[in-house]
């Protein structure tokens, strides 16, 4: 199988247009659900479609360090390789290598000054252009509003798109569009949220904002290899 073969098989083309990112440049998606339901596989696999099509990521982890997300990257690529009987896996995941940069903050450490500078350094000295991001971690505390304040300045600037990751909780509340209550207030500045919900052994892959899924099979984390599956 080619690795356009595999792009076009991928279930995520059920949340976006044929062949365009999810996001519009310059945009916001998050991806919320509790602790260890699977956020960053499903990020991980977000950033391999990304790279299966010759763009760059930069992957921000403020939780984990380097080896550990390299590893969710191997492990998920090999899963997805293995049950689409991919040939030719070692030049194709070293073709992707080329398109992945990885840097890690401390929590207490991390801000958009900080990340804007490291950004630069990598851009002026040729090192790595990206176009996606990847923020997984970020806490959403009081001071989150400022932090996406300054981030939507940075994705406008460097004309990037950025994932995020959020954390809440099982008894958060949910407004009628399925919002937990806790993100209510800053849900405007996403263009796309996408909940992950448990129901029995099953991780539903839920649609929240600024994705139409309507009329099309609904998607689930596979728990054997927290890979994206359609329902039917």
């Amino acid at each position: 199988m080619r690795k356009n073969d595999l792009i076009l098989r991928n279930p995520l083309r059920i949340m976006r247009a044929e062949n365009e990112d999810i996001l519009p440049e310059g945009g916001f998606g998050c991806v919320l659900a509790r602790a260890g339901v699977g956020k960053t596989s499903l990020m991980v696999q977000f950033a391999l479609n990304t790279l299966l099509r010759g763009k760059n990521v930069l992957h921000i982890s403020l939780d984990d360090p380097v080896n550990k997300v390299c590893l969710w990257y191997e492990e998920i690529f090999r899963n997805i390789t293995a049950q689409d009987e991919v040939t030719a896996i070692d030049e194709l995941w070293e073709d992707i290598l080329t398109h992945r940069f990885i840097m890690t903050f401390k929590v207490e450490g991390f801000s958009v000054p900080k990340l804007e500078e490291r950004l630069t350094d990598l851009t002026e000295q040729g090192v790595f252009f990206p176009q996606m991001l990847i923020i997984d971690g970020l806490p959403f505390d009081n001071n989150v509003r400022s932090s996406l304040t300054g981030l939507k300045t940075l994705a406008e600037n460097h004309g990037l798109h950025i994932w995020f990751t959020a954390v809440v909780h099982r008894d958060d509340m949910s407004t009628s569009e399925g919002v937990p209550a806790s993100f209510e207030s800053i849900s405007k500045f996403f263009d796309v949220l996408i909940r992950l919900q448990t129901h029995g052994n099953e991780v539903h892959v839920q649609a929240l904002k600024g994705v139409n899924t309507n009329e099309k099979p609904s998607l689930l984390l596979d728990p054997s290899t927290m890979l994206i599956k359609r329902s039917d």
